[in-house]
């Protein structure tokens, strides 16, 4: 039997998969609501086909979760790799055939079964690798190193991305994601194996979802502290996804120049590099608080107030700035509420709850981008960002009631590094009192 990696190796290929994942998707992220608007789709058809991404993501996020469970992690992967590299080519042919809207919504739900086979899948890969390895570090650690490489490879791809199409076309940036992407095919194939985990493929395939759906169901929404943070994803996940899109063609009114693609990659540069500043603090900002939901709730409410300003200010410069706080504090949030969400969550339904929690930020976002996008039809795109504001802070109850349940893995710290991450124990009741620690508080 070969000998384990060790947790820095583990980490490595990790960060590697984020970069090549994160590096083929920012080609686009600068440009894809201009390109679909190049397309000749309205604002409201636009964000309509990101809903029906969505949708896709809907209706596959459980199956393909069950496949990362059972079949392996590296196996969802590898789909879903190949999945997102052909899907992106018939995204390039749709442009280039100016297709009707029925072709865009069908690709798009297309493009959702390629992005579930990732959800869960790479996270759970990770954490069960670290595990499988002996890693005593905290994972808040981990998860805001990948957000800093995430967030370079963003950076890099959105201004080269959008520079490519100022200097190209708009379809340019889609077929060297498309290229990336089937270059990660080969290199998860030489540095991804399944570590920690053993795939359970003992059952038939209707079998074998109908258990771990039932598991997925009592660790995921049965469990009190992880219902009540998956249930906030609908309004801070879904909303962020239309704020992401919708704040390319805003800038580009602020400017003055609808036709400053460089401008809108800069845009995307921009929230990648609020994302590393994020990723680099947020352990530090963990460490200010005693609860792990204190720094979820100080990043949701800042959001929600930064979303309510971007609808308001008219200045291209000020929105600069808030659009940089945006990124920071999302970049804050994500690590640590993964990090709060994987310690809730035993190995074995580890990848189905996380894509959970994917597919009801995915809900969200299918019920909000079409509304969001017919309101800035009607009354702009500041008035959406405001209405996005005020669906975010819906979220804010759910982070309380989850915090309220004292669950020890909301305070679960870097000092308890010689403390497992979460295997299978049974679900809290929400009685659990968590340890107190000398010095801490909120």
């Amino acid at each position: 039997m070969p000998a384990l990696p060790s947790p820095r190796r583990v980490q490595g290929t990790y960060y590697v998969l984020t970069l090549g994942n994160t590096l083929a998707a920012s080609f686009i992220w600068g440009i894809n609501t201009l390109f679909l608007l190049d397309a000749g789709l309205t604002n409201l058809e636009a964000f309509a086909a990101n809903a029906f991404y969505t949708v896709g993501v809907l209706l596959f996020e459980i199956p393909t979760g069950v496949v990362a469970d059972t079949l392996g992690r590296r196996a969802s992967y590898l789909l879903g790799t190949l999945t997102l590299a052909v899907t992106t080519v018939l995204y390039w042919l749709l442009w280039v055939w100016e297709s009707p809207f029925w072709a865009w919504a069908l690709v798009s739900v297309l493009l959702g079964l390629g992005f579930t086979c990732f959800t869960g899948a790479v996270d759970a890969w990770l954490v069960d690798a670290l595990q499988a390895a002996g890693y005593e570090g905290s994972l808040e650690t981990v998860f805001g190193r990948s957000l800093i490489v995430s967030g370079a490879a963003m950076l890099s791809g959105s201004v080269l991305g959008g520079f490519i199409a100022q200097v190209t076309d708009l379809g340019v940036p889609f077929l060297i994601r498309a290229g990336v992407l089937l270059a990660m095919i080969v290199v998860a194939g030489l540095l991804m194996r399944d570590l920690g985990f053993q795939p359970d493929r003992s059952e038939g395939p209707i079998r074998a979802t109908r258990t771990v759906l039932r598991a997925s169901w009592r660790h995921g929404l049965g469990n009190a502290p992880v219902r009540w943070l998956l249930l906030a994803s609908p309004f801070t996940a879904g909303v962020g996804f239309y704020v992401f899109y919708a704040l390319q063609p805003h800038l580009l009114q602020l400017w003055g120049d609808p036709n400053a693609y460089t401008v809108a990659g800069l845009a995307a540069a921009l929230l990648s590099g609020a994302s590393m500043v994020g990723g680099a603090i947020a352990p530090l900002v963990r460490r200010l608080f005693r609860h792990r939901t204190s720094t979820i709730l100080l990043a949701t409410v800042t959001s929600v107030a930064v979303l309510v300003a971007l609808g308001l200010v008219q200045d291209f410069w000020i929105a600069i700035g808030l659009v940089a706080l945006w990124g920071v504090m999302s970049a804050i949030d994500d690590p640590v509420h993964r990090a709060y969400l994987n310690d809730l969550i035993p190995s074995k339904q580890r990848a189905t709850v996380l894509s959970f929690d994917s597919l009801l930020g995915s809900a969200g976002s299918t019920a909000f981008q079409p509304a969001l996008g017919r309101s800035a039809d009607i009354g702009g795109y500041g008035f959406s960002l405001l209405l996005s504001g005020a669906i975010s802070a819906i979220a804010v109850p759910f982070v309380l009631l989850s915090r309220a349940q004292h669950d020890p893995a909301d305070t679960q710290r870097e000092a308890d590094a010689e403390a497992p991450v979460a295997t299978d124990r049974p679900p809290t009741t929400g009685t659990a009192v968590p340890t107190e620690r000398p010095g801490s508080s909120d």
